[in-house]
């Protein structure tokens, strides 16, 4: 959420990066700092008059201890209407925030100077590209041809049990699953970043911390009689650890990680290119999080996709970095970089992981702040990343590394896996 006082104070400013955004209510700007400065003022005559009625209540109080009773109940007389006009000033500023608070939710963080404009996915900029494109036999199958010719997922038996897009891992499929996710947790944490075990719901408050809420409940799964929500990713749990605290400067930077199942609606998802492990509504995901100073998140995001990349590389993996454009990044992200794995089999590149600093967008929300040198308190930054998702890493290792002989397994993961081939 941006902070109120930056939309008065750089009205253009915040108007010519929304646009960079396509964001389609810019009138709310105007109607936010309307409601602002009606909020202050409102703010400034109730405190003004209770200040008076405070004064007069110490005088009424001193006229009492004099035995002037008739002159403390004179000024009481002249002071009792205020008391309502008090009460009334109040009850329209509480209104009035509310009315603000829902204006200033509809605001979507500001994009960084960097982010490229454009409305769609074909507008992302391509930063870099890694690797080699695997060069793959002409009869190579996709990675769901794969996993039934050696059984490692069931999507049946998932469907069965629960719905499409709920697979079942199977043998050396669910031990493959389980390495990625000891292998990636162990560079996490040789990258400095301390693991948490973390509640797989949340409440509504977290939500909105990280800005699922509002913006996302129609993509959450929600526990209606409890009033909670099945997570979309770690990075909620993670940050909300830190909401409502305030931070010494010395504990930054914040590093964690965490492993979670992550559950995703994924409405409307439908056609060839959701086939198999493409798009699930549940899978697994190792998450890396950071809370540090406002100046150096860009450095330290440059530092997180850094760490993804290795993690790609050591995979043996032909990716490319993007940077997203204002139409296709996060409501609440001002910069993302998305990494994408070439699928060979199936001929397209499979997002794996998006990395993206919200500046003060979460803090604010969260009440995140911590206390400089000097005793300033300010809001801190936050960034998050998919350290990785693993569905399409899965998809990629299966088809690019096959072989007539069977699956070959990365180097790096076998010994997590205990075996070097899938055959």
């Amino acid at each position: 959420m941006l902070q109120v006082s930056y939309i008065r104070e750089n009205k253009e400013q915040v108007l010519e990066r929304l646009s960079v955004r396509n964001f389609s209510q810019p009138e709310l700007v105007d109607e936010i700092i309307s409601l602002d400065e009606k909020r202050r003022s409102t703010q400034s005559k109730g405190d003004a008059l209770q200040a008076e009625a405070n004064a007069a209540a110490k005088q009424i109080g001193e006229l009492m201890k004099q035995g002037k009773k008739e002159d403390a109940e004179a000024i009481k007389a002249k002071t009792s209407s205020s008391k309502e006009e008090i009460k009334k000033l109040y009850d329209e500023l509480a209104v009035i925030e509310q009315e603000l608070h829902q204006k200033l939710v509809q605001i979507p963080n500001l994009p960084h100077s960097s982010v490229p404009k454009g409305k769609t996915p074909e507008e992302n900029e391509v930063v870099l590209t890694y690797g080699q494109m695997p060069n793959l036999a002409d009869d190579a199958l996709p990675h769901w041809e794969l996993a039934a010719k050696y059984d490692l997922i069931d999507f049946e038996l998932g469907v069965k049990i629960t719905g499409a897009g709920f697979p079942v891992y199977k043998g050396k499929g669910a031990k493959l699953q389980r390495a990625l996710i000891n292998y990636f947790l162990a560079e996490a944490e040789k990258s400095g970043y301390e693991e948490m075990m973390l509640p797989h719901l949340v409440n509504e408050a977290s939500g909105f911390g990280t800005g699922q809420l509002p913006d996302k409940e129609g993509q959450m799964y929600h526990v209606g009689l409890d009033n909670l929500y099945l997570i979309p990713t770690a990075e909620v749990p993670i940050t909300n650890l830190y909401r409502d605290v305030i931070l010494k400067e010395d504990q930054l930077p914040i590093k964690n990680c965490g492993y979670t199942p992550c559950f995703r609606r994924e409405a409307g998802s439908y056609g060839a290119h959701v086939r198999g492990l493409n798009r699930l509504h549940q899978f697994d995901k190792v998450e890396i999080v950071q809370v540090v100073h406002p100046d150096k998140s860009y450095d330290v995001l440059e530092q997180m996709s850094l760490h993804v990349q290795s993690l790609l590389q050591s995979l043996g993996l032909h990716y490319r970095v993007l940077r997203l454009c204002g139409g296709d990044m996060g409501f609440t992200s001002a910069l993302t970089y998305d990494m994408e794995v070439w699928s060979a089999a199936q001929q397209r590149w499979l997002e794996v992981s998006s990395v993206s600093n919200f500046e003060t967008y979460q803090s604010n929300r969260l009440k995140l702040r911590f206390k400089g040198s000097e005793g300033k308190t300010q809001l801190a930054h936050t960034l998050n990343g998919s350290a990785l998702a693993l569905p399409r890493i899965v998809a990629s290792i299966l088809e690019n590394y096959q072989t007539p002989e069977g699956i070959k397994i990365p180097d790096v993961l076998v010994p997590y896996t205990g075996f070097d081939m899938i055959k």
